[in-house]
């Protein structure tokens, strides 16, 4: 796109800023719901009885949203709501067959393949985010928050109650949401928007009370009214989270000063979390060492080959919790760049129309990572975030985001302005401005970046543009940006035939282009994709896909393309299965020494395959296989003949992951979790820059999990490669053949407790 183009696009989004019209949405009055208080809160007995609470409101007019749209549920469901001065009650009878009831003994958060029930509470009625809290039928809990054009975000924890049973004809599940773990205004009557939800895997079924529909763009401006709530509050909630960690570690020290050591260390660490729940809707969460340990494992990707960083999400609890408020069309905060602090504090929270996020943290890993001779040493990173955010009419907001990182002399700030234009009921405009300023080698650079998104979304049709524009001058340090020195468009568009009642629910095409050229005008990349998908009710999805594309990389061209297959299953309730293949022509980005990067044959493929053989039993095997080969015309006649002197295809590298994954969960607190790893990268030397590496990792772990805050892990890890110490070698280390050396084990017990005023 030429300049004249980006500067209209940014015109209109001024216009729109500044004075344009924003078509209201046409909402039809939603329903409303009184809900009664009463004296004695309901017990999960006396509805497995058939008694109920005579003072409570039931509601049983559920309707789909997936399969059908507007259809009633299809096995009878009823809830049934109360309060008192301290909790909402929301107590679910549904109809089934238990024996088709998908119901397992899992871990806190690991329900979303089994039958759930939920409840969606918009306490501040601004239809832009609300709580979710989901149950399976054995009161396993599922507790997150939804934000109107984000995905919901399952990193917030709270602490709530549940409890679940099988029946003769279904299930009935029981729940209690203290009112001091929401957040709401300070008002004596409160209105709230709800909705009620059931969820039913093997049909693909997502039913609501009120009727929620895919034919408007949006899930929160569809939630009906709750009234009735008087004398609540929050009260005063104080948490004080106290932790203690012990481990012993052995491993192999590749940086020793006379070369690669065996160091054997044991560490003691100990922290505190605290959090205060300010005028009832803002909390302050206040960390001094903090836990930033990882229990979790991330799971297994492939990097080998990647022109681009791979993303691997945050897992530590601190950065998870509300991380919804730093959000923004660009990813200019991502937690994981920041690694080893010692203080922090965050602000979250509303104060009218008014949305903050507040962060200031420490970070010691620079001051780490150098000699001590070095005067950085010891020294550690300031990191500061800011984001401000002004909602307006219907679910439209305007927000700024400023992000500082500062070490010794070097610095990186951010300023980005955003807006989010709900145009339509089904059109919805996204744009950010930013700008970076960076201070480093004793040098001054500074660049912009603007990115916009315009989307249309209905039950049938989906469409997204998008426009990204990034000078190679600017930076994030604190961000996840792949690439810079850029402007790029890309489209998404895709249509759905449904079949309401048969076994085909729902098929159709879609398609997505790309072009990118540099800030120069050079063409970079273009990508023509098309594909077509087809949901069963099992469920069971299948999908197919052709690309066609070029890749400018180190000023050579690149023609490219890539064919895919897809399926999924999960018809029977014991077994799920998942699987992809793709193949095609790429380039390898990363040649030997003497070697111009060249066109290669690719192939990718995925399989997963879990079993459930009990309620408590979970068994996952994951396999990951990536490789590249050479074809007729990929390398210069020189190289061919000295690589494949018949002409034949020869491998560049084969790369092979894989995870095996059990899960036992004793009781809903205690649970055991064993991983085993296997990874192994075998390139062919003259052709690529690898090394011939093979891996196998174990990770056992016991759990006991009160809640989300009071907890004790005991784990052990081990790591076996093919290491072996031989001063000869360069470095110091030798690669053998197969990994039967240990090169890093640990032990560790790591234990905290909830205290709450």
């Amino acid at each position: 796109m030429g300049r004249g183009g980006r500067s209209s696009i940014f015109a209109l989004l001024l216009m729109l800023l500044l004075g344009g019209s924003i078509t209201g949405l046409a909402q039809a009055e939603r329903p409303r719901l009184r809900v009664p208080r009463v004296s004695t809160p309901p017990r999960l007995e006396d509805y497995m009885r058939g008694a109920s609470n005579a003072n409570e409101v039931c509601v049983s007019d559920f309707r789909q949203r997936e399969p059908g749209d507007g259809v009633p549920v299809s096995l009878a469901t009823t809830a049934c709501l109360s309060y008192d001065r301290q909790h909402l009650y929301v107590v679910f009878i549904c109809k089934d067959d238990p024996a088709k009831v998908r119901a397992r003994l899992s871990r806190r958060e690991a329900i979303f393949e089994d039958d759930v029930v939920g409840v969606i509470l918009d306490t501040f009625r601004d239809r832009r985010r609300a709580y979710l809290f989901l149950v399976n039928p054995l009161g396993i809990q599922a507790d997150g928050i939804t934000g109107e054009g984000q995905e919901d975000d399952y990193s917030f924890d709270t602490l709530w109650y549940s409890e679940g049973r099988l029946t003769e004809d279904g299930f009935i599940v029981w729940m209690a949401i203290p009112f001091r773990s929401l957040r709401f205004p300070a008002a004596r009557t409160q209105t709230w928007g709800i909705a009620l939800a059931r969820g039913i895997p093997r049909l693909n079924e997502q039913s609501f009370w009120p009727y929620i529909t895919r034919r408007v763009a949006g899930f929160h401006q569809q939630l009906a009214t709750l009234e009735g709530l008087e004398d609540i509050s929050p009260g005063r909630n104080w948490q004080f989270i106290p932790y203690g960690a012990f481990a012993a570690a052995r491993f192999l020290d590749p940086t020793g000063t006379n070369g690669p050591v065996w160091r054997t260390e044991i560490e003691g660490r100990g922290g505190m979390d605290a959090k205060f729940v300010l005028r009832d809707a803002v909390t302050l969460d206040l960390t001094v060492n903090p836990d930033f340990s990882q229990v979790e494992s991330d799971d297994p990707q492939v990097t080998l080959n990647q022109r681009f960083e791979v993303f691997f999400p945050e897992k530590r609890p601190f950065f998870l919790e509300n991380a919804g408020f730093f959000r923004t069309l660009e990813n200019l905060f991502f937690s994981r760049r920041i690694v080893d602090p010692q203080f922090g504090a965050r602000v979250t929270g509303k104060v009218g129309h008014w949305a903050l996020g507040a962060l200031a943290i420490d970070d010691r890993a620079p001051g780490r990572s150098v000699a001590p001779a070095d005067p950085a040493y010891g020294r550690r990173a300031a990191i500061g975030v800011l984001r401000v955010q002004r909602e307006f009419a219907e679910q439209s907001s305007v927000g700024v985001l400023l992000s500082r990182r500062s070490f010794m002399s070097q610095s990186n700030n951010v300023l980005a302005l955003d807006t989010l234009l709900r145009l339509s009921p089904n059109w919805t405009l996204n744009g950010q401005i930013m700008r970076s300023v960076t201070r480093r080698d004793g040098g001054r650079f500074s660049g912009p970046a603007y990115s916009l998104d315009l989307s249309y979304s209905g039950r049938r049709f989906f469409y997204s543009g998008e426009y990204v524009d990034r000078s190679p001058r600017f930076h994030s340090q604190l961000g996840f940006i792949r690439r810079v020195d850029v402007r790029q468009m890309e489209h998404f568009v895709r249509y759905r035939w449904f079949r309401e009642g048969k076994r085909l629910q729902s098929f159709g095409p879609n398609v997505f282009t790309l072009v990118n050229w540099d800030r120069r005008g050079r063409l970079q990349d273009w990508i023509i994709s098309s594909g077509f998908q087809a949901q069963f009710a099992g469920p069971t999805e299948i999908g197919f896909r052709r690309s066609e594309s070029f890749e400018l990389f180190r000023d050579l061209g690149f023609r490219k393309h890539e064919t895919s297959v897809s399926a999924s299953t999960a018809w029977l309730r014991w077994l799920s299965l998942g699987g992809s293949y793709r193949f095609g022509k790429g380039v390898n980005f990363y040649p030997a020494p003497g070697v111009e990067p060249f066109s290669a044959t690719t192939a990718n493929g995925e399989l997963e395959l879990t079993l459930r053989p009990t309620a408590q039993l979970r068994m996952s095997q994951v396999y990951l296989y990536s490789r590249l080969g050479t074809h007729g015309d990929s390398l210069p006649w020189s190289q061919a003949q000295r690589v494949a002197p018949r002409g034949e295809s020869v491998s560049v590298f084969n790369n092979h992951l894989f995870r095996t994954k059990l899960n036992y969960q004793f009781t809903r607190e205690l649970s055991l979790r064993t991983i085993l790893d296997y990874s192994a990268v075998l390139p062919n030397p003259s052709l690529v820059r690898a090394e011939r590496e093979k891996r196998i990792a174990v990770d056992v772990l016991i759990t006991y999990l009160v809640n989300p805050w009071t907890a004790l892990y005991v784990g052990y890890t081990n790591r076996w490669e093919n290491l072996g110490l031989d001063p000869a070698a360069p470095g110091g280390i030798r690669r053998l053949g197969a990994p039967t050396h240990s090169t890093g084990r640990q032990v560790f017990v790591k234990f905290s407790y909830l205290f709450r005023f």
